[in-house]
């Protein structure tokens, strides 16, 4: 008798079930099995999938189906889950086919080439495509995503030749329920779509290592986001203006937005972040005071700060880890406090809309140590100098509390508002300029003894507060008919002075040059006298400069410089000491070392930057806000070696001028004291991102960069060897002398050692010198030297960009791998063991590889054992340009050229140029007076500096 149906049901369950799996319904759909021959085709190692032929991928009713393969009840395939197993090849065009795909996983292989339209896939939930190398995406590749919830694409160099991709509109539209967005270095460009704000299931969005550039768009308020990586954008504009918007995310609790560019203060109202638990803000351009809320978030436990120009006193977490090194704080340890004036002078700073003049000089805890515009007396501030500062906003009453203020100097900025009452209180006032502001009435009673001038305030109402009177333009203003300011011609309103500013430019370019060419005569010198245990900015030193003797050369001259004891004091002329008097050439400097000594806070240990063979470098600050690098000769090791090493580079550096080698400012001489002052660079030495990038918390060098600073060092070591008036042999070419500056570019720095030569194809014979791993074989065993010694040198350099390793290390287990030029060599031609030892931190794409291989080979040439099969360094240069610059022609059609049309004939335009000058020899093009030309020079329109700068070029 047959068995009742049900019963055979029951019966065919329990044995698919004691068989191990669950039957299939119905064999694979003939569209979905045609997709997945057309991927086996395409992959260059289909055997890593495990795919038998002639079986059913679904199992065919109740058989064994394919490796990585789910199907639903209906034959479709609805997961793939192909991760890390080596897949090479490419994904074929038909891949939108599987409609039905729910789940797709194939991150951490090998696949490149494009990557197919996705366009269609309805019931795609979460696609995982990171950690490969495909390197196109069509544009169309998100429509009709309807149900994607996730989609992880980093680390692929999408469109990277094409000149990377934006995040389409189209994202939007068809995946309204997208949770998590993963677009972590996969070549984005352009600004971060504001679209993105909108999407309200939005809760994590990683952008990071791509070059997006604007700001975070204002729709991120109020959006629903928890985790926000947007780190480390790669390009040299990167995301920046203010972090406001941050106030607005309720819901965040993780934000990385370090090494970017973002600016203004963090937000006061961060507070709202209650869930926050990971805030990284390091290596910004953060200003102001941190939010004492900020700390007191219950959640908070991972903050960094480093590396921004915040002030006032440093945050504590209770628990967590909290840095915040490199700022301006003027309170570092907990039970510090910042002195009432510091407090005074950064609530008027953010007032004025934190001035980018003045971040980077208003840093510490006294006022009085080199901050740009402020004057102190008796150790209380005196005098605040910022005309033409960029200051915004508003005066804050809070200098009222700086009760020594005898002299306020505001004007030429764009300050609004009203003039505080509690400036009335300063009983020491004696001037206050506010004008060419928008400042508005009444203005507040001063005494009559105080010079306040207000002109060139187009809205300024005289009418003042109660008790007071209006000032008086002729005594507190005095003016000249037609000079900026005059109540002849009226108030000139922003607008008009930058018109008018270039026309100013336009007819007194001539004079200005005469101008510039008088002033590069002589040099004024500013000096600090130590008063007790703080040092106290003193009067100018007097610098008196002679003519040599008509025997000697003519680009000579005697400087004598004699410090006043006194404001005001007259210098006699002559000097105390014989030290203060030096021999120098015309265009270089002696800096007193009171002036080094006030720029480096006494030498101050926060401020070394390095140590090297003869003493320590230290980071200072001018008075006029110029960063500058110190070399302080120890006492300890003042010997004729290295006397001879501290003359040796000022008499060098003195001739030798090039943009890849760091320059020399000046230098100090006093007792024991030998100072050297170069232009600060302020990423420090190439060997710290090579080999110390972690100890210092600092983003692996890209490969790009390191090509820019290859070629920045070889320019400036041809120069020396071949450019230069003379040639030069540097003798210590080394990573730990190449100096990296704002933008990566590269300057070879420590002549010390620097050799002079006949020629660069004769030896000199000089004693051993330089850093074993990159001295020559020939210079090591001989002492001859030749320029191909630091060729030589320039090779290991290479290596160590390539390969991230130093240049000798006895650590090293393996000895062949101790010294990095002769490993280096036995490597290179086999590309197996060459591309393992490729820096790991490198992406390394085909394209990047190719141009590692170029250097590679360079670097080889440049390291052989004989001289004579080394490169002149005009070579390497050849080599390393076209990798380096790709020119194209600029399709900018806007720029004005003093108002001559490019395209006219070249006689039209000579001729247009020669009427032009005939027109300014009718006397207008001379603006100053006769009273001008006796010493009163009229007040320099707003805007005339910035036209200057723009039409000269620097």
């Amino acid at each position: 008798m047959d068995a009742p149906p049900l019963l055979i049901l029951l019966f065919l369950a329990a044995a698919a079930v004691a068989g191990g799996g669950v039957a299939t319904a119905a064999t694979i759909h003939p569209g979905d099995l045609a997709v997945l021959e057309d991927l086996r085709r395409s992959l260059t190692n289909p055997d890593v999938l495990g795919w038998p032929k002639g079986a059913d991928p679904c199992g065919d009713g109740g058989g064994k189906g394919w490796a990585h393969v789910s199907c639903d009840r209906a034959g479709r395939v609805n997961n793939l889950d192909l991760k890390s197993i080596g897949l090479a090849g490419a994904l074929p065009a038909s891949f939108s086919s599987l409609d039905a795909l729910q789940d797709l996983s194939l991150q951490t292989n090998k696949l490149s080439g494009p990557l197919p339209s996705f366009r269609g896939m309805a019931a795609l939930r979460h696609a995982y495509l990171n950690d490969n190398a495909f390197d196109a995406l069509p544009k169309d590749f998100f429509d009709g995503l309807d149900s994607l919830e996730e989609i992880c694409l980093d680390n692929n160099p999408l469109n990277k030749t094409a000149g990377g991709w934006e995040i389409p509109p189209a994202l939007a539209a068809s995946s309204p329920q997208l949770q998590s967005l993963r677009l972590t270095n996969c070549s984005l460009v352009g600004g971060i779509p504001a679209f993105l704000g909108g999407m309200t299931g939005l809760q994590m969005l990683t952008l990071s290592y791509n070059s997006l550039t604007g700001p975070i768009p204002a729709t991120f308020a109020g959006s629903g986001l928890q985790k926000l990586w947007l780190n480390n954008q790669l390009g040299e504009a990167k995301l920046s203006g203010t972090l406001d918007v941050l106030a607005g995310m309720a819901d965040l609790q993780q934000a990385w937005l370090h090494g970017n560019q973002f600016t203004g203060p963090i937000p006061d109202a961060i507070s709202n972040c209650k869930q926050l638990v990971d805030l990284k803000l390091n290596n910004n351009d953060l200003v102001g005071l941190v939010p004492p809320d900020l700390t007191a978030l219950p959640l908070l436990r991972d903050v960094k700060l480093d590396n921004n120009n915040l002030v006032g006193p440093a945050p504590a977490l209770k628990s967590g880890n909290l840095t915040s090194s490199h700022n301006g704080f003027c309170a570092v340890k907990p039970d510090d406090k910042c002195a009432p004036e510091v407090m005074a002078l950064l609530q008027f700073q953010a007032e004025a809309g934190y001035p980018v003049k003045l971040t980077g000089s208003w840093s510490g805890n006294d006022p009085c140590k080199a901050w740009l515009g402020v004057t102190c007396s008796q150790g209380k501030v005196s005098v605040l100098n910022l005309p033409s500062s960029g200051l915004n906003g508003t005066i804050s009453k809070s200098l009222g509390d700086l009760s020594a203020l005898s002299d306020i100097r505001l004007d030429s900025n764009h300050l609004t508002g009203h003039v505080p009452d509690s400036l009335t209180g300063l009983k020491l006032l004696k001037k206050l300029d506010l004008g060419m502001n928008d400042l508005n009435g009444p203005l507040p009673a001063f005494r009559p003894d105080v010079n306040v001038i207000l002109t060139g305030n187009p809205n300024f109402n005289t009418k003042t507060s109660p008790g007071g009177s209006a000032p008086k333009d002729a005594p507190h203003s005095p003016t000249t008919p037609g000079t900026p300011g005059s109540q002849g011609q009226g108030a000139a309103s922003p607008g008009q002075r930058n018109k008018k500013s270039k026309i100013l430019l336009a007819t007194t370019i001539p004079v200005a040059i005469g101008v510039v060419a008088l002033l590069s005569l002589g040099a004024v010198v500013l000096f600090c006298k130590k008063n007790g245990s703080s040092v106290q900015p003193q009067a100018t030193s007097s610098v008196v400069v002679h003519p040599r003797n008509s025997s000697g050369p003519d680009n000579l001259v005697k400087i004598v410089m004699t410090s006043n004891d006194s404001f005001g004091a007259t210098s006699s002329g002559t000097s105390s000491r014989d030290s203060d008097i030096h021999m120098i050439e015309a265009r270089n400097f002696v800096i007193s070392v009171q002036v080094l000594r006030c720029a480096t806070k006494n030498f101050a240990p926060d401020n070394v930057l390095g140590r090297g063979g003869f003493g320590v470098v230290y980071k200072g600050v001018l008075h006029d806000g110029t960063m500058i690098a110190v070399k302080r000769m120890e006492s300890s090791v003042i010997s004729n070696k290295a006397l001879d090493e501290f003359q040796a580079e000022i008499a060098i550096l003195t001739k030798v001028r090039h943009r890849n080698l760091v320059s020399i400012m000046g230098y100090g001489i006093e007792g024991n004291e030998r100072l050297l002052v170069y232009e600060h660079m302020s990423n420090g030495a190439l060997s710290k991102h090579l080999f110390h990038w972690k100890q210092h918390e600092l983003e692996p060098l890209s490969w790009k960069k390191r090509l820019n600073i290859a070629l920045d060092v070889a320019r400036g070591m041809e120069y020396l060897h071949t450019l230069a008036q003379q040639c030069y042999i540097h003798r210590d070419l080394k990573s730990a002398n190449i100096l990296l500056g704002d933008d990566f570019r590269a300057k070879v720095s420590d002549f010390g050692l620097l050799k002079s030569a006949p020629d660069g194809n004769f030896s000199v014979a000089t004693r051993l010198a330089g850093t074993f791993g990159y001295l020559a074989p020939e210079y090591a065993v001989t002492g001859k030297i030749t320029t191909k010694a630091d060729v030589f040198s320039f090779g290991v350099v290479l290596m160590e960009l390539i390969t991230g390793m130093t240049a000798i290390d006895e650590r090293r287990i393996d000895e062949e791998t101790r010294y990095l030029a002769s490993w280096f060599g036995q490597i290179r031609k086999d590309e197996e063991k060459f591309r393992a030892a490729i820096d790991p931190t490198l992406e390394l794409t085909d394209e990047i590889f190719e141009s590692i291989s170029v250097v590679a080979e360079l670097a080889g040439h440049c390291t052989s054992r004989e001289p004579s099969q080394r490169p002149d360094m005009g070579h390497a240069v050849t080599v390393l340009v076209p990798m380096v610059e790709k020119w194209k022609p600029s399709n900018n059609e806007a720029e004005d050229y003093m108002g001559i049309d490019l395209h006219l004939p070249l006689l039209q335009m000579v001729k247009g140029w020669q009427e032009s000058e005939a027109s300014m020899t009718d006397g207008s093009i001379m603006s100053l007076s006769l009273e001008d030309s006796k010493g009163s020079i009229p007040a320099r329109p707003a805007g005339f500096a910035e036209s200057f700068t723009s039409a000269d070029g620097r």
